[in-house]
């Protein structure tokens, strides 16, 4: 019978072994777990592809290690340990740094602030112990629930599924008092919640990196080492940039009246943001979201300078795109989103997505003119003129003397045409999140 259990525990552990995948060199790909949360990861639509910070660095690890990456999505940071315990995957992205002697982690990614969060309406706390009176919501997987449990005297818990964002929506819609989470889910959040304010903070930081299993120490080695340059020569910087640089730019108040006519201005003009999509490929949501920022949805605007409409078109565009009423919503509309297409090709060939949509839409507010001249003074300074980030910093030059004077387009207020890009990179996000992607429905032959 001993014999026996050797043999059965010796099959076990050869079966287990062989279940296990191949180094990524080998097997050809990486293989990673991923949390399925918003902050980092956003899955890919029924059109288009995912992205998200972790997505784009794990892309550009995996090219680096000249593999294909394949994600396997997680629901809860539990399971991603038992994903990487057992073999299934290479590694585990955005996972909370944590003592465990068979994982190892990488460099520190993401660090943020343990909050508890109430809504903008309700009393603030007088004593940091009231806590323990209160029902706080967390989402079961939260590397929050062990710190909850440790508070002397520990509050209740409600447990729930889902991620943070879903938590703390039920406190904005008043279903909930209290909810736990971190300061970079809630920067987020508010972007699609403005009610919701800070309670109280708690303990101390979160760091989330990337976690292998102890016996891959090559692979963490390497992973460190790609950091390192990543860091090193600026990449790192302009990947935060692009999934964090724009939040928060909008105050609780101006948000608050964006979501009200999402509710009830947005509706009336739904369909022909889809006709614009049809026509041109680029996600209505996007367009939607160009249209509140120069409108606010009000095909009768008009500007102090002379543009009119939903898309507020100047005279001249309007006349080279064949536009006899810029008043009429249809026909901004579907004009605003035929120029952006025309930007998008204007702006330098090798600037990646989305970065050319947001240079194009810097030179939506600035004219094409104004944007090529931004060009010109990137290149002077040896800036990268195909890189959102890079402009952002160029732009507000066109304002100053020692730079428009030398351009035949002459000055320009390029700090704004900063603003009103980041500004729409918001309302996109928040449009995203609260209304489907438009899939047209193909019709059978």
């Amino acid at each position: 019978m001993v014999r026996l259990a050797c043999l059965c525990i010796a099959l076990s552990l050869l079966l287990t072994g062989c279940m296990r995948l191949d180094p990524p060199e080998k097997a050809g790909e990486l293989v990673v777990a991923i949390p399925d949360d918003p902050v980092f990861y956003q899955p890919p639509p029924e059109i288009g592809q995912g992205g998200g910070f972790e997505y784009d660095l794990l892309t550009a690890f995996a090219a680096e290690l000249k593999v294909a990456l394949r994600l396997v999505v997680a629901g809860s940071t539990a399971e991603m340990r038992e994903l990487l315990r057992d073999g299934k995957v290479h590694m585990a992205a955005a996972m909370p740094i944590e003592a465990a002697p068979d994982l190892r982690f990488s460099a520190a990614l993401h660090k943020a602030q343990p909050l508890i969060v109430q809504h903008g309406d309700a009393a603030p706390f007088d004593d940091p112990e009231d806590l323990a009176l209160h029902v706080v919501d967390v989402p079961r997987a939260s590397p929050l629930v062990p710190v909850l449990r440790t508070l002397t005297p520990p509050p209740q818990l409600n447990e729930l599924e889902g991620h943070d964002i879903d938590v703390l929506a039920r406190v904005n819609d008043r279903l909930s008092d209290l909810a736990a989470t971190d300061s970079l889910h809630f920067a987020v959040a508010t972007n699609y919640y403005p009610d919701l304010s800070i309670a109280q903070g708690l303990g101390d930081s979160i760091v989330y990196g990337w976690a292998f299993r102890s016996e891959d120490e090559i692979l963490r080695a390497r992973a460190d080492t790609f950091m390192a340059q990543a860091q090193a020569d600026g990449s790192m910087t302009r990947l935060r940039d692009r999934y964090y640089g724009h939040i928060k730019r909008i105050g609780a108040n101006n948000m608050a009246q964006f979501l009200q006519l999402m509710q009830t201005r947005l509706p009336r003009y739904r369909a022909l943001f889809h006709e614009a999509q049809l026509l041109t490929g680029i996600d209505w949501r996007l367009l939607a979201a160009v249209a509140y920022q120069e409108s606010t949805w009000d095909p009768l605007a008009t500007s102090f300078t002379g543009v009119r409409g939903m898309m507020m078109l100047t005279e001249d565009t309007a006349d080279h795109l064949r536009v006899s009423n810029r008043l009429d919503a249809r026909q901004s509309i579907l004009a605003g989103a035929r120029y952006l297409v025309d930007l998008m090709e204007g702006v330098p060939k090798e600037a990646p997505h989305p970065d050319r949509l947001w240079l194009a839409l810097s030179a939506y507010n600035i004219g094409p003119g104004h944007f090529n001249g931004a060009v010109a003074i990137a290149r002077s300074l040896k800036r990268d003129p195909a890189s959102w980030y890079e402009m952002k910093k160029v732009l507000p030059l066109l304002a100053r003397p020692q730079y428009y004077e030398r351009l035949k387009s002459g000055r320009a207020r390029g700090g704004e045409a900063v603003i009103m890009v980041e500004n729409i990179r918001n309302f996109y996000d928040v449009l995203s999140r609260f209304e489907p992607p438009y899939v047209p429905v193909v019709k059978p032959q």
